[in-house]
Parts: structure tokens; C-alpha cells; sequence
């Protein structure tokens, strides 16, 4: 979801590293960018500097392109120190993607949350070459637009392992209140959720660094979405929760270093407006159901602005969250429609 400009944010580089490259950030920590085939066109990484070896924070897409990218940086920026650890924030594919070949090309250890490293393990299993009854129940119930149901009922669906290289057995488990020794500095873990399931953040306790994956952004929140595996989740709880419980952690003189857009400070404020951000769309949601409406019919009171095909994926999903929520929290009812679509109609 697009923000406002953020206010009170400050960002001491105004251009990001090309592919290849790396700006240290801090000692010891570069910041690296990976190219990604969509509109939101690349994932920050990160590499600590343990001394002898690198520990890195996240790998982008596999595909024979990153991993060139990523040998470059190996041979260039690392100064050919092996990498030792990969790190992964969240299991979404451009940051788990080449976990795996980082584990059986160089030997790295993965670490991880379990519930990351349990979703990418079984995603990268389950391939798919049409999409199931259960997804296209799902896309009925969400009203998806005919034409857009129709073709995707015929394409092959994306699949994780399309794009994730396979994952070895085995990984190292982190959890709320671990600590980790990277780049130097010892690390507080902090969990979110929302975005992804047991989301890791660090937060060093020697300088002013902040590693937050897609937590925390920015120019943008990160899509929450509800997907046809669990269809009554309720992420906008999840996320309203951790941002709530994340919020005392932060100082207007860290620097966030996170999976997209720019490294800034002013983490209270952005903290604030994350959280605000979300009860305004479902403020805004809760008004434009004076009568019954489907996910597919409330992109523009959550998105106010035009939702293009490329986009339409994630924003049905957001939809679909934003709506779940105010039925599971009482402020809204729903009933099928004859299509088969949940419709959703406020309370009071």
C-alpha cells in the first residue's frame, strides 16, 4: 500500500547501490541491491563483515542473473571472504530465493525463524501446474473480475519454487528475545508478523542500526494479504499488534535499514504512521460499505488510486484482509452472494 510522503523521515543517501556495488552504511555493513522482474523492481540485502567471513541479510530471486550479481559481490565488494551465514528475514521469495544455493554451493548456515523456514521448505515442494479448487473457490468468494478469473483459471499459477532454489534439510532457529553476534555488534531478534508470519527484525544494542526486512518501510507498507491457505486469517490484526509492540523500540536517531526503498531515520514517526495508515483504510473501508461489497469492489476507498493487472493479485488480497477484519473484529457482516462472493456491509 502507497503512503502518503512520509513527513519527519530523513534519508542520508539519496541514491541506492547499482547491482554489483555495495555503500557501507555503517562499518562494517554494506547495503546491496537485487534487480526483481515487477514493479516494485528490486530487494535491499546486506552483508556483515564477522572478520574472516560475511554473514549477508537476505538473497533475492534465484535466477542465473542474481546469481551472477551475487558473485560479482563475492569476488568485489566481500573481497572473496566466504559468506557463512545467510540470514533470511521473512519467507517471501525475493528473500529466501537463493538461500538455498548459498547453502550447497558455499557451505552457509541458514538462519531463520521456524515458521519462515517451514513455509519455504513446503512452498518450494508444492508445485502446481493449474490452480486448484481451492484457489479458485477462493477467487470466487473474493469476486474477482470474470475476465481476470478466466484467464487465470487456465494459466499456470506462480510457484514458489520457480524462483526459490531449493532448500537443503536443515536450518538454525531464531525467536523473539534471542540475541545475535553479527558485523561486530550484538543484535536484539524482534518478531513481526502481518506481512509475513514470525518476521525477524534485528536491532543492534552497540550503535543505532536496525534491520527490519519488510516490517518496516519507508515510502510504502508492505501488502498484507490473506491467500486461500488460510482464509479466515487475520494479518491486519497480526500487523497492528506487532507495530503496536515494536513501537517503544524506536529512536529518532536509528537507521533502518530495510528489504526496500532507502535506509532513513526518524523510526518513531514512521512507527506511528505505519499504524495509522492501516486504521485509516479500514476507516475509510468501514464508509464505503454502507451496502453489501466484494474484496474486488474496495480498491479505491484502501488504494485510491487505479489497480493495473500487474498489481491486481496483491490488491485483491489486501482487500480481502481489510474486509476480514472488520467482520472478525464485529464491525462488519457478510453473505454469500449468488456468485459465490462474500459481500461485507458495516455495522452501525
Amino acid at each position: 500500500m502507497e503512503d502518503a510522503a512520509p513527513a519527519g523521515l530523513r534519508y542520508p543517501w539519496e541514491d541506492p547501490p547499482v547491482p554489483g556495488a555495495a555503500i557501507e552504511v555503517a562499518p562494517g555493513v554494506l547495503w546491496m541491491r537485487l534487480p526483481l522482474p515487477m514493479k516494485l523492481d528490486h530487494v535491499n540485502v546486506y552483508a556483515l563483515d564477522d572478520g574472516d567471513s560475511w554473514t549477508i541479510i537476505d538473497t533475492g530471486f534465484s535466477s542465473e542473473k542474481t546469481m551472477e550479481i551475487w558473485r560479482d559481490l563475492m569476488a568485489r565488494p566481500l573481497a572473496g571472504r566466504p559468506v557463512t551465514r545467510v540470514i533470511v528475514t521473512h519467507h517471501h521469495p525475493d528473500h529466501v530465493g537463493l538461500a538455498g544455493w548459498f547453502q550447497s554451493e558455499f557451505g552457509a548456515e541458514l538462519i531463520t525463524t521456524r515458521t519462515a523456514w517451514l513455509f519455504s521448505r513446503m512452498l518450494t515442494l508444492d508445485v502446481q501446474e493449474t490452480p486448484v479448487p481451492e484457489t479458485l473457490d477462493f477467487w470466487r468468494s473474493a469476486g474477482m473480475d470474470a475476465q481476470v478469473f478466466e484467464a487465470r483459471r487456465q494459466e499456470r499459477p506462480f510457484n514458489f519454487g520457480d524462483i526459490v532454489a531449493p532448500m537443503p534439510l536443515g536450518y538454525t532457529r531464531i525467536k523473539q528475545g534471542d540475541t545475535i553476534r553479527m558485523g561486530g555488534r550484538i543484535w536484539d531478534v524482534h518478531i513481526g508478523n502481518g506481512h509475513a508470519p514470525e518476521h525477524a527484525t534485528f536491532w543492534s544494542r552497540d550503535d543505532n542500526l536496525v534491520l527490519s526486512g519488510d516490517q518496516i518501510l519507508p515510502s510504502i507498507s508492505p501488502n498484507i494479504g490473506v491467500y486461500a491457505t488460510e482464509p479466515m486469517a487475520d494479518p491486519i490484526a497480526d500487523w497492528l499488534e506487532a507495530c503496536e509492540r515494536l513501537a517503544p523500540l524506536a529512536r529518532p536517531d536509528q537507521l533502518v535499514l530495510g528489504g526496500h526503498k532507502l535506509p532513513f531515520t526518524g523510526l518513531p514517526t514512521r512507527m506511528r504512521q505505519l499504524i495509522d495508515n492501516h486504521h485509516g483504510a479500514l476507516e475509510r473501508l468501514h464508509a464505503f460499505i454502507d451496502t453489501p461489497k466484494a474484496a474486488a469492489d474496495c480498491f479505491a476507498p484502501l488504494f485510491k488510486r487505479k489497480i493495473g493487472a500487474g498489481e491486481y493479485g496483491l490488491a485483491l488480497v489486501e482487500a480481502i484482509a481489510h474486509l476480514s477484519h472488520l467482520y472478525q473484529t464485529g464491525r462488519a457482516t457478510r453473505a454469500r452472494r449468488d456468485d459465490g462472493a462474500w459481500v461485507y456491509q458495516r455495522k452501525g
